[in-house]
C-alpha cells in the first residue's frame, strides 16, 4: 500500500509527472528509430547479421544498441560514438591546457565542451559509419542490397548513420533538460533491457522444453541474478566516509578559537570511476583482434579465438586485469585529493587529526588507494561473472551477459540515479520518498 500511495503521489506533483511523460515519450521514439531499416535494404535478408551478433564482441554492441545494430537500423550505431567522443574529451583535458581551463569556467565552459564533443561524435561516426556499412557488404547476401552496393549507397548511409547518432545524442540530451535522469545512460540502459526479454524467453525454453534442468535452474539462475544485483547496488551506492570539522564563524566573520563547529562527512565512493573502467577495458579488447587480423599465421589466428570469446578464460582474465588498472587510473583523473584539500581549508574545514593542506591530500589519496583495491576486484569480478556463469550453469549466451558486466552495473547506476530524482521531488513536496534514505516530512504549517 505504501508503494502504491508514492507511485499516487508521484503524479500528483504536475511538473514531475510532466518530465516523466516526456522522458518516456522520447524513449519511445528512440525505440521506434531502431526498427526503422536503412534505405535500400531488404529486412527480410538480415538473418546472417543477426547470427553475426548472437555471440561475442558484436553481441555486446547489439546489445548496448538494444538490437539496432542487428536491425541494420538507422540507430545502428546508438549512442556510443558519443560516449567514445566523451571518453576522448574527458582525457584530452587531462593534457591540453585549453580543455582545463573550459573545465573551470563553469557554465560557459561546460556548454563549449559539449559543444567540442558533438564534433568529435561527428567524427567518430564518420569513421565507424563506412566499416559497419562494408561489414554489411560482408555479411549479407548480394539481394539484401536493393539500390546495389555502390558508392552512392555507402555515402547516403554513413550520412543516415551519422544523422541517426546525433538524433539520439539530441533525444539523451532533451531527456536531460525536461526529462527524468541522465538522458544518454537512460537511452543506453532502455537498448539494454530491449534484448532482456527475448533472453530470458530463449533461457526459459533451453531450460524447460528441451529438459535441461527444468524449472528450478530457472529459480537457482533468478536467485542468483537477484543476488549479483544486490551486489551491484552494494558497489554502486558504497561509500567511505571522512570525518570533517568546520570551525565555528564569530560574529565578526572570522573563526572563534578552540570553538568547533558541526562535523560533516567527505564520502568516497568505493568504486568512484563507475563503468567507465569496463568500457575502457571493452574498448582495449578490441586491439588484439584487429592486430592479429593482419596476419594469417597460427599464432595470430590463436590470439583472434581467444580474445573473440568474449566466455572465454585469456579473455575474461585479460579483461579482468585491464579492469583494475583502469579503475586506479580513472578514479586518479575524477577524484582530485589536491583540490579537495585545498578547497576544505579556504572553507576552514580540517579532518580531525589530520594537518589542513598537503597532508590532508596525502591522507585523502592513501584513503582512495586503500577502496579502490577492494573496488576494483569486486568491479573486476562483476565483469567476468558472466563468463562465470555461462561455464559453471551452461547458460544461455545472451541470458547470461545479464548477470555482471557493464549491462547490469549500467542498469543498476541509471535505475539508482533516476530513483534519487524522482525521491528528490516527493521530498521537496513533503511526501515519502521511493528510496529508504527518504523519511517522511510534514508540511509545517
Amino acid at each position: 500500500m505504501k508503494f502504491i500511495n508514492t507511485i499516487k503521489n508521484i503524479w500528483k506533483i504536475e511538473e514531475l509527472k510532466n518530465r516523466i511523460l516526456v522522458t518516456l515519450g522520447l524513449l519511445l521514439v528512440y525505440r521506434f528509430g531502431a526498427q526503422v531499416v536503412l534505405p535500400g535494404i531488404d529486412a527480410a535478408q538480415l538473418s546472417n547479421l543477426a547470427n553475426q551478433t548472437d555471440s561475442g564482441l558484436l553481441g555486446l554492441l547489439n546489445a548496448f544498441t538494444g538490437g539496432a545494430f542487428s536491425n541494420a537500423s538507422v540507430f545502428a550505431l546508438g549512442i556510443m560514438p558519443y560516449i567514445s567522443a566523451s571518453i576522448v574529451v574527458q582525457l584530452m583535458g587531462i593534457a591540453i591546457p585549453y580543455l582545463q581551463k573550459l573545465q573551470k569556467e563553469g557554465e560557459s565552459g561546460r556548454k563549449k565542451i559539449n559543444q567540442i564533443t558533438r564534433w568529435l561524435t561527428i567524427a567518430i561516426t564518420l569513421v565507424q559509419g563506412p566499416g559497419y556499412i562494408y561489414n554489411l557488404f560482408a555479411t549479407l547476401p548480394g539481394e539484401a542490397f536493393l539500390l546495389g552496393d555502390n558508392l552512392t549507397f555507402v555515402i547516403s548511409s554513413v550520412i543516415i548513420l551519422t544523422t541517426g547518432t546525433i538524433f539520439a545524442m539530441w533525444l539523451g540530451e532533451k531527456i536531460t533538460d525536461k526529462g527524468i535522469g541522465n538522458g544518454i545512460s537512460l537511452l543506453i540502459m532502455v537498448g539494454i533491457i530491449a534484448t532482456l526479454p527475448q533472453a530470458f524467453i530463449q533461457e526459459f525454453a533451453s531450460r524447460v522444453f528441451e529438459s535441461n534442468g527444468g524449472l528450478v535452474m530457472i529459480l537457482i539462475e533468478l536467485v542468483i541474478w537477484f543476488a549479483i544485483i544486490m551486489a551491484s547496488v552494494m558497489l554502486v551506492m558504497a561509500v567511505r566516509q571522512i570525518p570533517v570539522q568546520y570551525a565555528r564563524r564569530s560574529a565578526t566573520g572570522g573563526y572563534e578559537k578552540n570553538v568547533f563547529g558541526s562535523r560533516q562527512y567527505i564520502p568516497l565512493k568505493l568504486n568512484a570511476s563507475g563503468v567507465m573502467p569496463i568500457i575502457f577495458a571493452q574498448a582495449i579488447m578490441f586491439i588484439p583482434v584487429a592486430l592479429a587480423g593482419l596476419s594469417e599465421s597460427d599464432t595470430a589466428q590463436g590470439v583472434t579465438a581467444a580474445f573473440q570469446n568474449i566466455f572465454g578464460f585469456w579473455y575474461n582474465l585479460v579483461f579482468a586485469l585491464l579492469i583494475i588498472i583502469f579503475t586506479y587510473f580513472y578514479t586518479a583523473i575524477t577524484v582530485p585529493t589536491n583540490k579537495m584539500a585545498d578547497d576544505l581549508k579556504r572553507s576552514g574545514g580540517f579532518i580531525p587529526g589530520i594537518r589542513p593542506g598537503s597532508e590532508t591530500s596525502e591522507y585523502l589519496d592513501r584513503i582512495m588507494s586503500q577502496i579502490t583495491l577492494p573496488g576494483s576486484i569486486f568491479l573486476a569480478l562483476i565483469a567476468v561473472f558472466p563468463a562465470i556463469v555461462y561455464s559453471l550453469l551452461g547458460v544461455q549466451q545472451g541470458w547470461a551477459l545479464f548477470f555482471g558486466g557493464t549491462s547490469l552495473l549500467i542498469m543498476v547506476g541509471v535505475a539508482i540515479d533516476t530513483m534519487q530524482q524522482v525521491n528528490s521531488y516527493l521530498l521537496n513536496r513533503h511526501y515519502d520518498g521511493l528510496m529508504k534514505s527518504g523519511k517522511n516530512r510534514k508540511a509545517v504549517a
